[in-house]
């Protein structure tokens, strides 16, 4: 369990640092990360950073396909999270 929570802060943490970057990059017009990558960070665990850094940075606020995106990657990790109590409950019953 200690493993599992430390994992979930650093690819939190990584993910605010990477979309702050990525917000730098635009407002630089230098080179962006992909949006596969925020959404790939995400996907792995890094949403709470995702959601955290699109509000502190105000970044990818109004990109409609990347937001969509993103909620659906929120509602598969939540269904995730939901099976595993359910399941986890089940068996101690």
């Amino acid at each position: 369990m200690v493993f599992i929570l430390g994992y979930l802060l650093i690819i939190n943490i990584v993910t605010f640092i990477v979309y702050g970057l990525d917000k730098r990059a635009a407002k630089m017009g230098a080179r962006r990360t992909p949006e596969r990558v925020l959404l790939l960070l995400a996907f792995v665990g890094g949403t709470p950073g995702a959601y955290a850094a699109r509000k502190y940075f105000r970044h990818k606020t109004i990109k409609r396909p990347f937001i969509t995106q993103l909620r659906f990657i929120l509602i598969f990790q939540i269904g995730l999270l939901l099976l595993y109590i359910l399941f986890s409950f089940r068996g101690h019953a």
